[in-house]
């Protein structure tokens, strides 16, 4: 990894071919950056610096260009001198309000979020919940509809509501006891151990309990007790983003394409997110280069931008830009991290 640029003109310019890529899309060259320059620097000076630059690692020219590009490398080094007190547009921040005021229920802030992201950005909103203590259970209730049915609901601590209706026969009486034993014995677990430690207490204490089990057994066994909460829920919005962003040349199509196969894979979604985005961060995380996690899916061409979204310090998941590496970064930087705030706003109330 190159050092920074050694000098303040070096850093100057470096910033802005990168801002300039950035709005245009094309190759910059120095008399490009001359006539903007605040300290009436010659084109032939800006013409040195870049070409130490580009020794240094920074630049690269694209075929049949005079001018140049940053490289991955020029795109760390301008992240890491942003700010971090850069704040959203109103207008933007009228749209995320817009969006999630509301919203109580963790699975529909994700999903709105995703949407949200990839309308400001003009990236891909990624979004991925996970299970913890807050999407463990709260309580469930059994209600008898008719002689053949059975309406279970089941409520996690992040207010998500589960209900099916089931085909069975039994006594509301009987339901009432099943509930509060579940309610009594099982609050604060996660869905899976719940279900795992009911199976061996049917299991081994199904002549103790007799009556009870039994109803629980079927109650069980019909699916009262499944949740899709036991998997991670994955929203992903705005492919078509990708798409429309000026990706040329044939290596660079094969990326994209490489790159739209793993978002339609929801495991390699998770996957990603999770290699790059530690729970315990508190600031937002920029990623330039995603080929680690995967290296066979030849990312390194894209950029992810995230944060874990928290509800009381408890992480309930993970939200994300993902997108090419020409990406406005103060932009979206700040829209994570407005959405993150506004996430524990919102969900953060006391149970």
């Amino acid at each position: 990894m190159p050092a920074g640029p050694s000098g303040g003109r070096e850093r100057e310019i470096l910033t802005a071919i990168v801002e300039t890529f950035i709005a245009s899309g094309e190759p910059v060259g120095s008399r490009t950056l001359a006539r903007a320059s605040r300290e009436g620097l010659s084109a032939a000076t800006i013409r040195n610096v870049m070409a130490d630059l580009a020794d240094a690692g920074f630049l690269e020219q694209p075929h049949a260009s005079a001018g140049r590009v940053p490289t991955a490398e020029a795109y760390r080094y301008y992240v890491e001198q942003l700010s971090g007190e850069a704040h959203l547009s109103h207008e933007n921040q009228s749209i995320i309000q817009d969006t999630l005021t509301g919203v109580t229920d963790v699975q529909e802030f994700m999903e709105r979020t995703s949407h949200v992201l990839s309308l400001i950005s003009h990236g891909v909103g990624v979004t991925v919940t996970t299970t913890g203590p807050r999407n463990a259970l709260d309580h469930v209730y059994f209600s008898r509809l008719s002689d053949q049915k059975v309406l279970a609901v089941v409520v996690t601590r992040s207010g998500v509501v589960r209900d099916r209706v089931l085909r069975l026969d039994i006594p509301q009486s009987d339901l009432d006891l099943a509930a509060r034993y579940i309610n009594e014995n099982f609050r604060g677990w996660t869905m899976g151990d719940m279900r795992a430690e009911l199976a061996r207490r049917l299991e081994q204490e199904r002549s103790e309990y007799d009556r009870l089990m039994k109803s629980i057994q079927q109650l069980y066994q019909q699916g009262a007790l499944a949740s899709s909460d036991d998997t991670q829920a994955v929203y992903v919005e705005g492919a078509a983003n990708l798409v429309g962003s000026h990706v040329t040349g044939q290596e660079g199509r094969q990326r994209l394409q490489e790159m739209l196969r793993t978002l339609e894979e929801k495991e390699k979604v998770v996957k990603l997110l999770g290699a790059y985005l530690d729970t315990r961060q508190e600031a937002v995380r920029v990623v330039i280069g995603l080929d680690d996690a995967l290296p066979a899916s030849n990312l390194q061409n894209f950029v992810l931008i995230g944060a874990p979204a928290r509800v009381g310090g408890e992480v309930m998941g993970s939200l994300a830009v993902i997108g090419p590496t020409r990406l406005d970064y103060q932009h979206t930087m700040s829209a994570v991290s407005y959405i993150a705030r506004l996430f524990d706003q919102l969900l953060n109330e006391p149970e």
